[in-house]
């Protein structure tokens, strides 16, 4: 069930709001707003993984670009400090055949997530290492 909220804005901010709208490749302006504030109170509460309490348990994926060079996988499921549920590796992406990506659906506390991030980003080839946070919620799902 839907439930419709006004919002009153001035004609610049309501032109800016458009723009950004579309420059994100939303259709619909509702969806935006709801995405948009979403992610601010995820910010706003958890923080980016590199400021989030150290004891906090976090739940997402690190996704690691690198240059495939003698056979170099980074076996990030190696770990003791961390839980794996996942670990994906596709090779050939990009320009050339010699990039590869990492996908590894992790949890842990941010400390020992944030440490195996470092250590990524410090692995001789990488070129790129991200952390998209799972979405927080108020219950268990599934």
């Amino acid at each position: 069930m839907s439930r419709i909220i006004s919002l009153s804005v001035d004609n610049e901010f309501a032109n800016i709001l458009d723009s950004l709208i579309e420059k994100s490749g939303y259709k619909n302006r509702s969806r935006f707003l709801r995405d948009a504030a979403l992610y601010y109170a995820e910010i706003q509460q958890k923080g980016e993984l590199l400021n989030m309490d150290d004891n906090l348990t976090v739940e997402g994926h690190l996704v690691v670009y690198y240059q495939h060079g003698s056979d170099q996988k980074l076996m990030v499921s190696r770990t003791d400090s961390i839980e794996v549920a996942a670990y994906h590796h596709s090779r050939g992406i990009g320009h050339t055949c010699n990039s590869c990506v990492d996908v590894v659906h992790v949890k842990g506390t941010a400390e020992h997530v944030r440490s195996v991030f470092k250590q990524l980003k410090n692995t001789p080839n990488v070129d790129k290492v991200s952390f998209v946070s799972s979405p927080m919620r108020e219950e268990d799902c599934c």
